[in-house]
């Protein structure tokens, strides 16, 4: 079973030059698990809460590319927020933990990096489904 002690910021490489910085993220390297989707969360009306939801299998890393954001864990015993706001830098969610968005500041971005490809079936959208699921230890 998921623990929200396994949620962790993840360091990602910095190449600064006088024209900026590049960060890389390649799979199995920077990630503990290969790229299978990519997608990012922008224009998020102030208030807004994202996610809401659980993975059975997916895992995911959540960065803040541009502007911050607090991700909220809960493996069903213990919570943990993440503040992010550095685009060097990527929260890794492991698979059964619940994840909310929210606290998106002016022109934030939130990018996504998914070990699997989107399927509903993957999904615990309801709180009550995960809890039974995460006490069932699925």
């Amino acid at each position: 079973m998921a623990s929200v002690t396994e949620c962790q910021i993840l360091e990602f490489p910095r190449i600064h030059d006088p024209r900026g910085t590049l960060t890389p993220i390649e799979n199995s390297r920077q990630v503990p698990f290969d790229i299978k989707r990519v997608y990012y969360l922008y224009d998020i009306p102030g208030g807004a809460s994202r996610a809401g939801h659980s993975h059975k299998q997916l895992q995911q890393v959540l960065i803040a590319v541009s502007g911050s954001f607090d991700v909220h864990v809960d493996d069903g015993r213990e919570r943990r927020v993440f503040h992010l706001n550095r685009p060097h830098q990527g929260l890794y969610v492991p698979q059964m933990i619940w994840r909310e968005i929210d606290n998106f500041s002016s022109n934030a971005v939130c990018l996504a990096l998914a070990s699997l490809l989107y399927d509903e079936g993957d999904y615990y959208r309801k709180y009550a489904d995960f809890l039974r699921a995460a006490e069932e230890g699925a």
